[in-house]
C-alpha cells in the first residue's frame, strides 16, 4: 500500500455518460492516488451535474468547473495541474480509463530521483475491444523493445522515443514540471500532447520507462464525434498537426537541443507523413491540392540532416511533394507510404542512369535504394484470387532495379492475419517460378476454415519473399487490378459463406468472410454506413 502522493487530473466535455467509467478507474488504483480533479470544460449535456455526484459520493473527487469553454484540451490540464496538491501528477481523458494496477506499476518505478515515469498505453479499438500496444518497439518487450527497465537521462540518446508524443501514460514529478514550465498549449490548440510531451522531453528528465500497460486509449470510429487523432479527413486536421509539430521543432532548439529538433523532423517524415499520404486516395481532388501544398510548403523548411536521417522510402516521399508543385504520380507517391513500402513497377531510370521514381517527372532520385539491406527493399506483390470451397492465390514478385535477381528469390510464404487477431493466421509455403522478369508462387487456402459464425472476418493478406540465403522480405500484397474486387456466396452444408474479396483505398488486398447470421447482419451495418456517409 502507498501512502497518497499522486493528483489525477481528469478532462472532460460533454461527456456525462462516460465520466463516471473513467474517474472510477482512477478511484480503483487505490490509497496512492490522493485525489481525482475532474476538469469540466463547460460541458452543456448534464456533465456538471455527473461531476458534482462523483464528488459527493467520493470524497477523493475534486471538481472544477470552468465558465467558458477553451476549445481544446491544454488549458483544463492546465487548470489540473495549478491545482495539484500532491507530489506527482497524472493525465486521464473522460472517455479512457486506467487498468488495474496502473498506479502500483509506475510507483515501483518512480524512485528517489525520477522526473517521469513511462509506461505502455494499450489502444482498444470499441466494440470489438481489440487490443495494441502503442509505440510497441519502445515498450512491448515481445516486439523486441529494450528501454523497458532502463532509467534514460534525457531521450537524447534515445531520439526514437520522440514516437511517443502521449501524456497520459507516464507519471510526472509535478515540481518538475513547474520547474521547466512544462505546460500545455492553452486555447483551441490541437496535438496539444506533442507540444507539452516535446517541454518534458527537451527538459532532460530522468526517466524510468516500464512495460508494464498504464492507460487505456479507447478507439471509437463510430462516434458521432470523433476524436482528434481520427480526424484526418479534414484539412484543419492536418494543419493543426503541422503547427504542433513546428511547435516541437521550436521547443526544442530553444532548449538549446538542435539534435532532438533534427529528430523531430525526421520522426515526422517516417511518422506522420506517410500516415496521411496513405490516406490520399479516399480525399477529394481540392483536398488533395491543398493537402499537397501545405506539405510542401512546410517540408522545404525541414534540415537536410533529417532528410539523410529518414528511411529511404519516406525521404523519396518527402522530395516528391517538395519537387512537384502538384499531386502527380500519387499511385507510386502513395506506395511508398505503405506499410512496408513498395515501389511499384516499372523500373525508371534518369539519363545517368541513376534511379528515379517517375518516368514522367524524374527529379526524384531513389538515393540509398541499392544498399538497402534486402529485408528493407520495397519490393510490390501483387495479387490475384479465385473464390471457391478453396480460395485461389497467385502472386507475383515483379523486378526491382535488377536487385532481386541477385538475391534468387526462392519461395513465398502467404499470411492471412485477422484484422482482429482473434483467429489464428493461416500461413502457407509454396516455391516462386521465375517468369521473365518476375516471379511467381500459387496457394489455396480452405474457404471454411477463414469463417467465423459469430461475425464478418477481415483477413489481411501478406506475403514474405525468401531469398537463398535465407534473406526475408516482407510485403503487403497489392490487388494486381482493380477487377480482383468480387463478392460471391460460397455454398456449402448449413449456411453458406459471402466471400468478398476487397481492395483497400491504398490498393492493398483483403478478403472479407461472413459466415452465420450474427456475420451476414455486420455485412448489412456496414452496407447501410456507407451509404449514410454518402
Amino acid at each position: 500500500m502507498h501512502p497518497a502522493q499522486i493528483t489525477v487530473v481528469v478532462i472532460v466535455f460533454n461527456d456525462a455518460d462516460r465520466i463516471a467509467t473513467a474517474v472510477e478507474s482512477a478511484l480503483a488504483q487505490g490509497d496512492a492516488v490522493g485525489e481525482v480533479i475532474v476538469v469540466d470544460d463547460a460541458s452543456t449535456d448534464g456533465t456538471r451535474d455527473a461531476v458534482d455526484a462523483l464528488a459527493a459520493q467520493h470524497p477523493r473527487v475534486r471538481p472544477l468547473h470552468r465558465d467558458h469553454n477553451s476549445g481544446g484540451c491544454g488549458s483544463p490540464r492546465n487548470d489540473g495541474i495549478a491545482a495539484a496538491a500532491f507530489p506527482h501528477v497524472m493525465f486521464l481523458d473522460s472517455d479512457d480509463v486506467y487498468p488495474p494496477g496502473a498506479v502500483d506499476a509506475l510507483l515501483a518505478a518512480a524512485g528517489p530521483g525520477i522526473d517521469v515515469v513511462a509506461g505502455a498505453c494499450v489502444r482498444r479499438e470499441l466494440p470489438e475491444d481489440h487490443d495494441t500496444v502503442w509505440a510497441p518497439a519502445l515498450y512491448d518487450t515481445s516486439a523486441g523493445a529494450t528501454l523497458p527497465g532502463t532509467v534514460l537521462k534525457g531521450i537524447t540518446a534515445h531520439p526514437e522515443f520522440l514516437i511517443d508524443t502521449l501524456s497520459v501514460n507516464k507519471l510526472y514529478r509535478r515540481d518538475f514540471l513547474a520547474e521547466h514550465g512544462a505546460v500545455f498549449p492553452d486555447g483551441a490548440f490541437h496535438y496539444e500532447d506533442f507540444v507539452f510531451t516535446a517541454k518534458v522531453y527537451a527538459a532532460a528528465p530522468r526517466m524510468a520507462v516500464i512495460s508494464a500497460p498504464v492507460y487505456i486509449w479507447h478507439v471509437r470510429r463510430s462516434d458521432a464525434a470523433l476524436s482528434i487523432s481520427l480526424r484526418r479527413a479534414t484539412l484543419a486536421n492536418w494543419e493543426h498537426r503541422v503547427e504542433a509539430h513546428r511547435r516541437v521543432v521550436e521547443v526544442f532548439r530553444t532548449a538549446g537541443q538542435p539534435g532532438l529538433a533534427v529528430a523531430a523532423q525526421t520522426k515526422f517524415l517516417d511518422y506522420d507523413l506517410p500516415m496521411y499520404v496513405r490516406e490520399l486516395a479516399q480525399r477529394a481532388p481540392d483536398y488533395r491540392a491543398d493537402w499537397w501544398a501545405h506539405a510542401r510548403t512546410y517540408l522545404a523548411g525541414f534540415d537536410a540532416a533529417a532528410y539523410e536521417a529518414a528511411e529511404a522510402p519516406s525521404r523519396w516521399l518527402a522530395r516528391a511533394l517538395t519537387a512537384w508543385e502538384a499531386p502527380a504520380e500519387l499511385e507510386r507517391v502513395m506506395a511508398l507510404a505503405a506499410q512496408p513500402p513498395r515501389l511499384l513497377p516499372p523500373s525508371y531510370t534518369n539519363t545517368a542512369g541513376e534511379p528515379v521514381l517517375s518516368g514522367r517527372q524524374p527529379e526524384v532520385l531513389l538515393d540509398g535504394l541499392t544498399a538497402l539491406p534486402a529485408a528493407k527493399l520495397p519490393v510490390t506483390v501483387n495479387g490475384t484470387v479465385s473464390v471457391g470451397n478453396t480460395l485461389g492465390f497467385t502472386l507475383t514478385v515483379p523486378e526491382l532495379h535488377g536487385l532481386l535477381a541477385p538475391l534468387n528469390p526462392q519461395r513465398a510464404v502467404l499470411r492471412l492475419t485477422d484484422q482482429h487477431d482473434a483467429l489464428p493466421a493461416k500461413i502457407r509455403e509454396q516455391p516462386l517460378r521465375r517468369i521473365g522478369d518476375s516471379w511467381q508462387a500459387a496457394f489455396e487456402v480452405t474457404t471454411k476454415d477463414l469463417a467465423d459464425a459469430a461475425r464478418l472476418v477481415s483477413w489481411r493478406v501478406q506475403a514474405d519473399v525468401i531469398c537463398t540465403g535465407g534473406a526475408r522480405i516482407p510485403a503487403e500484397v497489392r490487388a494486381a487490378h482493380p477487377g480482383v474486387a468480387r463478392r460471391r456466396v460460397v455454398p456449402r452444408l448449413g449456411r453458406p459463406l459471402l466471400v468478398q474479396i476487397h481492395v483497400t483505398p491504398r490498393g492493398a488486398l483483403m478478403v472479407r468472410i461472413a459466415g452465420g447470421l450474427h456475420g451476414v447482419l455486420d455485412v448489412a451495418r456496414r452496407r447501410i454506413k456507407r451509404l449514410l456517409a454518402r
